[in-house]
């Protein structure tokens, strides 16, 4: 029997103009994202996630930026009585989640659109956070609230596991962190979609937050914001102890890097 997914809609009125980026980066093409996710076998990436976040028996986990679904959807069919709550800006990747998720038989589910700067759960409530390649889509400005709010949510002892691009590839091929940020930068393969110009002035620059339209998962260069333990810095100057990377992974010549860190 099909399982019941929540989905709730936390989008204020201020935020109604608050765009954002669609997985392929045309809406139109969301009816290939998970195919060409499955090309590049980015279920390695979510599983290893998974395995890295350690997630416990009923312990209750925020995927931010879950996209269509397939972080999530790796959590329960590692833990299947977890309590996953998914968020994503992106309404129609959040009913193709639905779908998926809803032949899980086991384990709670709520989908919410909403933006990664004002996560829908309550102070100290989650066990976990887990985030894959999201967080170099939300604007440069935006990243260090995303952090605030992560260490605002996360129970005392709570971690957070963010997979996210390392910036090697880029500077391996001569997109080393200057030049990405004079607008070499392409969202690549990523399970999670952000804020692509803000409502609240934040227009797009050039390798900041931006990503050339027409590319989907594969296409190369990506925002080196991530690079030399980027992911590190923000979630520690967001009060955040032990952050690290853990791992790195290759997905078709991408580095990949696995960063964890926990709430005191």
């Amino acid at each position: 029997m099909p399982r019941e997914v929540r989905m709730l809609d936390d989008v204020r009125p201020d935020e109604s103009d608050h765009e954002f980026l669609p997985g392929m980066s045309r809406g139109w093409l969301m009816p290939w994202y998970d195919l060409t996710a499955r090309f590049r076998r980015l279920d390695r990436l979510y599983r290893r996630t998974v395995e890295l976040a350690a997630i416990g028996p009923g312990q209750r986990v925020l995927d931010v930026g879950c996209g269509t679904g397939n972080l999530s959807r790796a959590v329960l069919r590692a833990v299947p009585d977890a309590a996953v709550t998914g968020l994503d800006p992106d309404g129609e990747s959040l009913r193709r989640a639905a779908r998926k998720l809803r032949r899980r038989r086991s384990g709670d589910v709520t989908l919410v659109r909403g933006f990664a700067h004002r996560l829908p759960v309550p102070d100290a409530s989650q066990d976990h956070v887990v985030s894959s390649l999201a967080l170099h889509h939300v604007p440069a400005e935006e990243k260090e609230r995303l952090a605030a709010e992560v260490a605002r949510v996360l129970r005392p002892g709570g971690r957070v596991t963010v997979t996210d691009f390392g910036g090697d590839h880029a500077s391996a091929h001569g997109h080393g962190p200057s030049s990405a940020r004079d607008g070499a930068h392409d969202g690549g393969a990523h399970d999670g979609h952000e804020a692509h110009r803000s409502g609240h002035g934040h227009r797009h620059r050039p390798g900041t937050h931006g990503r050339r339209p027409g590319h989907g998962p594969g296409s190369g260069t990506h925002d080196a914001d991530n690079a030399d333990g980027g992911i590190e810095r923000l979630l520690t100057e967001a009060g955040l102890a032990d952050a690290r990377t853990l791992e790195r992974m290759s997905i078709l010549g991408d580095s990949v890097v696995f960063v964890q860190a926990r709430r005191p």
